[in-house]
């Protein structure tokens, strides 16, 4: 892809968890095909995450009726406990997640890098999907 072509998209969320919590949460591949998808017709059927520097993460995503599905993955640039994690999706876009502890809750916002095969629009609204989606499953989570 033409880097020139690439836009920008930011989505954030603020989570009633601390900071320790929701971090777990987000990296746990156990949570993480509880929470990883868009809408109730997706999900997550499988998730690896080795959350180190140079290390690889990996969630098969797919319709619930089976129709269709893709895989999510890349490489992790950067990880910094309960901080902020930066990776690069295997077709090349970056991607910066920052945790931000307000007292007992959480700020998370999420920066990447758009692709040309669907709108911005769209690429916003279902990251922003998939980010609520983890709102209401961290909240809804026990410790």
């Amino acid at each position: 892809m033409d880097t020139a072509l690439k836009q920008i998209i930011t989505v954030y969320t603020v989570i009633n968890q601390p900071v320790e919590r929701v971090w777990k949460l987000w990296t746990s591949p156990e949570d993480i095909v509880k929470w990883n998808n868009a809408s109730d017709d997706w999900h997550t059927t499988k998730s690896e995450n080795n959350l180190t520097e140079g290390g690889r993460f990996f969630a098969r995503m797919e319709a619930k009726d089976g129709s269709t599905g893709f895989d999510f993955s890349g490489v992790y640039e950067k990880v910094t406990i309960n901080k902020q994690i930066k990776y690069t999706i295997d077709d090349g876009r970056k991607v910066t997640v920052g945790f931000t502890a307000l007292n007992d809750k959480t700020k998370i916002v999420e920066i990447f890098e758009s692709e040309s095969d669907y709108p911005f629009e769209a690429q916003r609204d279902g990251w922003q999907s998939i980010l609520n989606n983890f709102k209401k499953y961290a909240e809804r989570k026990k410790a």
